[in-house]
């Protein structure tokens, strides 16, 4: 089952700074320009960071779909929470390396 489209305008709504880029038929998850996370059939994924660790502690740590890494399942969807989540961990990452 893949991620449907309304499942992705309601969650990017009211979020700054964040994006989503379709990927082999899911999304993978930015902000501030940094790859943070995924979405995978309706479910959001963050990475494993110290960062996402203190906002998710005792959160599922599963992988999104077959041969990835585990990441934390988000199952607190409220807007605010995201939003802080996600900047967090964005801020956390080093910046993406230029492409030559």
């Amino acid at each position: 089952m893949a991620t449907e489209k309304k499942f992705i305008e309601e969650f990017l709504a009211g979020l700054f700074e964040v994006r989503v880029h379709p990927m082999m038929g899911e999304y993978v998850l930015y902000c501030r320009d940094k790859s943070v996370g995924c979405i995978c059939e309706n479910q959001v994924f963050v990475k494993i960071t110290p960062q996402s660790k203190r906002y998710l502690e005792g959160a599922p740590e599963v992988p999104p779909y077959l041969g990835a890494k585990p990441r934390y399942l988000v199952e607190n969807l409220d807007k605010s929470f995201l939003q802080e989540l996600l900047l967090a961990v964005a801020d956390g990452l080093s910046a993406p390396k230029k492409k030559k």
